[in-house]
């Protein structure tokens, strides 16, 4: 109850019609830090296009300067070099056909990124329908799918954050932690949304970032400023 009253009490700090600049609602979230855990900051946007039509379907990945605070765990699928060259770049788990069977027949979760090689996509297939719904189907757009494991590897442990549109029109990202100082929080959101510029889909019409909030896991959504 004691936890609750304050979540509650801290939503009355924030003006529900205002709009924040970055700077400003990354110190305003920090000052309403509630949880007892190292919360999570994220990122909400709703953005002017429709993803029913594929070319206006927004899918990718980068690297976030600061990072996301959080030790991703990737499973490698490959053989051979490509195997070896995963176990050196820090891949938490490496196989092949044995880990597609372990998936399968142990409903085996316990990664939070698959990366493949190419030639190994036609058995990770047959998985669709249980990676599929999770999140985990490797793919080029994000830079699952690759000969270059090292760099996917690398990159993933360094902070790469996937993001993809969802039904409703909106990217969600997770831009770090509300232990991270503030300027490195703000030089992630930064990042964060001049990548979503830089992907604007060209026949994308009207108001692009229509709506901009950030969170954290216990907080309360803070509006940004949409003129960024």
């Amino acid at each position: 109850m004691r936890r609750g009253k304050r979540v509650t009490d801290n939503a009355k700090k924030v003006d529900s019609h205002a709009f924040y600049e970055i700077p400003e609602a990354v110190e305003l979230l920090k000052s309403m830090q509630s949880a007892k855990f190292d919360e999570t900051v994220e990122l909400h946007i709703r953005l002017g296009v429709d993803g029913r039509h594929a070319d206006q379907q927004i899918r990718g990945a980068m690297v976030l300067p600061h990072g996301t605070g959080r030790d991703r765990k990737v499973l490698v699928i490959a053989k051979g070099e490509k195997a070896d060259e995963a176990t050196k770049a820090g891949a938490d788990f490496v196989g092949a056909e044995d880990m597609i069977e372990k998936i399968q027949k142990e409903n085996w979760f316990d990664y939070d990124v698959i990366v493949a090689t190419p030639d190994m996509m036609g058995l990770i297939g047959r998985l669709g329908r249980v990676l599929g719904p999770k999140g985990l189907m490797p793919n080029p757009k994000s830079g699952t799918v690759t000969f270059d494991i090292e760099r996917a590897v690398e990159e993933i442990k360094a902070g790469k954050v996937e993001y993809r549109l969802d039904k409703n029109n909106m990217v969600h990202v997770s831009v770090g932690k509300l232990s991270f100082d503030s300027e490195k929080l703000e030089e992630n959101i930064q990042s964060f949304l001049q990548e979503m510029l830089r992907v604007k889909p060209p026949a994308a019409k009207g108001q692009y970032l229509k709506n901009v909030s950030l969170t954290s896991t216990m907080g309360p959504g803070i509006k940004l400023n949409r003129g960024l």
